[in-house]
């Protein structure tokens, strides 16, 4: 997960001034976490502390989490905004009102994938993981897009940490989830631009991951994409962190140091109760 948060942080300051140079300074002066790892924190609380999985504790965390950190670096998407402060003002699929309580809202952005890396780790199997990762979309971003991208991500992060190789990595997500993952980098960089949704970022961010060659050059080949840089940038390196299963521990460090206590709290719980081994 720290994997993730360095990727969020590294990317904080391109996501509306994107870059593609690959020697960009990967912590600015600017750099911050941002609404990605403060929503893949609470979801990561959400695995530790229910045992169930039920949407009513992942939205008390999400929400908690939003209370906690109203104003993050680059804010809060717009639908997602509404549905943590004025669920009163959703909409339901057919444009009518809802009760007032939280629902999800048919999105297929990024969002659901960004929060997600805490499950690639928590779980025994493939299908419990997947499993997770639906329920933790869904609860917002029910659209099949939205459900996928965060399955795809979480996939990938279970198989990477239990042993799998790119290729397999690489045929197992192309074949199940539908994504074009036979280019590169070279080959998307010239006309990739910004994209918050799932379907235009995690494959990109999957690719990072697979034409890397260890975790700093993951992220570096992830921000310099372009597009929506630090969530971009969140996916690859949740994935690049669970294969890689070492972070340069000048990275770890310059990370640790901006988050908070909380936020390292979960990072400590996660590594007592789940398969949480990369070292730094």
């Amino acid at each position: 997960m720290l994997g993730a948060i360095i990727g969020d942080i590294a990317g904080s300051t391109f996501e509306f001034s994107n870059t593609h140079d690959y020697n960009f300074p990967l912590f600015a002066r600017r750099s911050n976490y941002t609404d990605d790892s403060i929503c893949t924190v609470a979801v990561a609380e959400w695995l530790l502390d229910d045992p169930n999985l039920t949407h009513e504790v992942l939205e008390t965390k999400l929400v908690e989490y939003a209370q906690l950190f109203p104003c993050p670096m680059g804010g809060y998407g717009g639908g997602y905004r509404t549905w943590l402060f004025h669920p009163e003002c959703l909409r339901s699929n057919d444009g009518l009102p809802t009760d007032g309580k939280r629902h999800p809202y048919h999105s297929w952005g990024n969002g659901s994938a960004m929060r997600v890396s805490a499950v690639g780790w928590m779980f025994d199997t493939l299908a419990e993981t997947e499993h997770a990762a639906e329920l933790s979309a869904s609860i917002t971003h029910n659209h099949p897009e939205g459900i996928k991208g965060a399955q795809a991500t979480a996939a990938a992060i279970f198989m990477a940490r239990t042993g799998s190789t790119k290729e397999e990595i690489r045929k197992y997500i192309e074949e199940k989830y539908g994504y074009n993952l036979h280019r590169t980098c070279d080959e998307i960089r010239p006309t990739y631009s910004f994209d918050e949704t799932c379907q235009g970022t995690v494959p990109e961010a999957i690719i990072a991951f697979l034409d890397s060659q260890d975790f700093e050059d993951a992220i570096r080949l992830g921000v310099s994409l372009g597009g929506d840089s630090d969530t971009l940038a969140c996916i690859t390196g949740g994935i690049a962190e669970a294969f890689y299963k070492y972070i340069p521990s000048a990275l770890a460090g310059e990370a640790l140091d901006l988050l908070p206590t909380r936020f390292i709290d979960a990072l400590c719980r996660l590594r007592e109760k789940g398969h949480y081994i990369p070292t730094y």
